[in-house]
């Protein structure tokens, strides 16, 4: 039974990100395909009576700081000491954060699966030193690690340009849900929705100021906050007391909830601007909303035809949006064009044979790396 340690991540299972939802499929399944998992997390991060929880993969949590600044620092630097003790056949990390970490691993043997998320150095919510953290961390993730995971086809080549690497194309999956029932005061196709952490790089700024005019036709259905109850919370917070057109909802960890607000919609607005593939992008896909995106390389890789792109602008993000709502005709073409991409591409069952090729290979790898090593020494004393 081949040994793979996780580490990067929140824990399992977790719901806070992209990272938490692929270690939520893809540790069950290696379990199922044989492997010995175990998943590196925080303190108060998960649960032991999650009904999604299966017992057969092993969770194990190191201490850190919790901090913004320090948490993926701290609990990657434990994780990974911890992981060089146990010395598993093969580590998947996630986050260039952790590169700082990776030569721990290369002195013990252990190769790496590293997934680099996106350009965390370009996010306008990182400070300075942040910054450099994460772009450090990449320089030496492209020179410690055994094999880089891109979820996006254009991170790749910005990896290939800046750090002269190459690796595997992987991204996040997406399922498409049963028919689910409407939210209450609702109706199906009459409402814009948006599901984003309120940050600038995801366009809300621009959003809440067009929600304003789009609320005059129709209603707006607006998921996600800051987390600490900062000026776009407020704003938000605001425009829905004012408005009874515009609905808040903060936060919304209920998955089946979140799939029926995407699956009934007239118009999911993707506003996120760096990062590769954005798991949320990929799933509202999966449940049949049709899209209007902010103009990314990033978000045309993943939509392709299915969607339509606006500048991050309010004025264009109201007219785009008006225009789509109009347009079920556009609408019906998009749901079934948004489905086609993932089937072809984006299922969590290729997503995950596709992780366990990669770690296998690395296993097959450094076996025969040994086995060598186990020769020429060998060979060494024979001769002497």
């Amino acid at each position: 039974m081949p040994s793979v340690v996780i580490i990067g991540t929140r824990g399992y299972p977790s719901y806070y990100g992209g990272f938490e939802t692929a270690v939520r499929k893809l540790a069950p399944y290696l379990v199922e395909q044989g492997w010995d998992v175990t998943v590196y997390g925080r303190h108060g991060a998960t649960s032991a009576t999650d009904p999604n929880l299966d017992p057969r993969v092993h969770s194990k949590v190191t201490r850190g700081v919790e901090r913004k600044s320090l948490s993926t620092l701290s609990y990657g630097l434990t994780a990974c000491l911890d992981a060089a003790q146990q010395k598993p056949d093969v580590a998947l990390v996630m986050n260039v954060a952790n590169g700082f970490w990776l030569p721990i691993l290369k002195a013990r043997g252990i190769p790496t699966l590293i997934n680099v998320d996106g350009i965390e150095w370009d996010r306008a919510k990182w400070g300075r030193m942040a910054k450099w953290m994460f772009r450090t961390g990449a320089k030496l993730t492209a020179r410690f690690g055994t094999r880089l995971v891109y979820d996006s086809k254009v991170i790749a080549e910005r990896w290939k340009r800046d750090f002269g690497t190459d690796g595997a194309f992987i991204p996040y999956g997406g399922d498409v849900p049963p028919e689910l029932p409407l939210e209450r005061g609702l109706t199906h196709r009459g409402y814009v929705l948006v599901v984003a952490r309120f940050v600038p790089e995801n366009t809300i700024p621009e959003f809440l100021v067009a929600a304003e005019s789009i609320s005059q036709t129709y209603q707006v259905v607006i998921v996600g906050s800051e987390g600490y109850g900062g000026p776009l919370d407020a704003q938000a917070a605001a425009l829905a007391k004012l408005n009874p057109k515009i609905t808040w909802l903060g936060h919304v960890s209920d998955d089946r909830r979140l799939f029926s607000l995407w699956q009934h919609c007239g118009v999911y607005f993707h506003g996120h601007s760096v990062g590769g593939t954005n798991p949320a992008l990929v799933q509202a896909m999966a449940c049949g909303a049709p899209t209007v995106a902010r103009d990314t390389d990033y978000n045309r890789e993943v939509l392709g035809p299915s969607g339509r792109f606006v500048a991050p602008n309010s004025i264009d993000i109201w007219h785009v949006i008006s225009a789509a709502m109009a347009d079920p005709k556009w609408q019906s073409e998009a749901i079934a064009r948004g489905r086609k991409r993932i089937e072809d591409t984006y299922t969590w069952e290729k997503v995950c044979e596709s992780y366990e090729e990669n770690l296998f290979s690395l296993v097959d790898a450094q076996t025969n790396a040994d086995s060598d090593r186990i020769q020429q020494k060998s060979a060494a004393r024979l001769s002497s």
